[in-house]
C-alpha cells in the first residue's frame, strides 16, 4: 500500500540513501595532460607559495631558452609561448578546478607561467631585468589592481588564467617604462 505521506514508514526515504551514495562516489579526475599542464609539471605542489615557485621556474626556463635564440627572434618566440600557454592553460585549469571542486586551486600555477612570461616580453637578458620582472609580476599578481581582480570573476579556467595575464600586462607596462626611462638596462 502506498501512502502520500513522506514520513510514512511504508515508503522508505530514498533521498538519504541517494545523498550517501553521491557523497561516497569518487570525484571525476582531471586528465593527466590537464594535471601536468595546470600544475606546470608538478611545480604547483611545491610549498610554500606554489605560484612563486612557478614564477621562478618560468624565469629560469625562459633565461635558458632565450640564451639559445638569436636576439631578433626572442620577442616573437616569447609572445608565441605566452599565447600558447594561455590557450592551453585555460582548459587545463578548468578541468583541474572542476575535479578539485575549488574555484581557483592554489596548485594550479599555469596562470603564473603565462603572466610571468608576459612580464618579460622585449626585456633584455640581464639579472636586473629578470629580477624586476619577477618582483613586478608577483606584486601585481598579489595586489590585483583593477581590472585584475575583476578578471578572477570570469568563469572557471578563464578567470584563473586571465587575472594573471592581466597582472603580467601591468608588470610588462611598468617594466617597459623603467627601461625607457633608463632605470633598468
Amino acid at each position: 500500500m502506498r501512502h502520500s505521506d513522506e514520513s510514512s514508514p511504508l515508503i522508505p526515504d530514498r533521498s538519504t540513501a541517494l545523498r550517501a551514495g553521491l557523497a561516497a562516489a569518487p570525484r571525476p579526475r582531471a586528465p593527466l595532460w590537464a594535471n601536468l599542464t595546470a600544475t606546470f609539471f608538478g611545480i604547483g605542489q611545491m610549498r610554500p607559495g606554489p605560484g612563486t615557485w612557478a614564477s621562478a621556474a618560468t624565469m629560469l626556463l625562459w633565461a635558458a631558452l632565450a640564451h639559445t635564440l638569436q636576439p631578433a627572434v626572442r620577442t616573437p618566440v616569447l609572445l608565441a609561448l605566452a599565447v600558447i600557454i594561455t590557450l592551453i592553460g585555460i582548459p587545463a585549469a578548468t578541468q583541474v578546478a572542476r575535479a578539485s571542486t575549488r574555484k581557483d586551486p592554489g596548485f594550479v600555477v599555469i596562470d603564473e607561467v603565462a603572466g610571468q612570461l608576459i612580464s618579460l616580453i622585449a626585456v633584455p637578458l640581464a639579472w636586473k631585468t629578470f629580477l624586476a620582472g619577477f618582483i613586478l609580476f608577483r606584486v601585481f599578481d598579489i595586489l590585483k589592481p583593477p581590472p585584475v581582480r575583476q578578471m578572477e570573476r570570469l568563469p572557471e579556467g578563464t578567470g584563473i588564467v586571465l587575472d594573471d595575464v592581466a597582472a603580467g600586462i601591468y608588470a610588462l607596462a611598468v617594466m617597459q617604462l623603467l627601461l625607457r626611462l633608463g632605470l633598468l638596462r
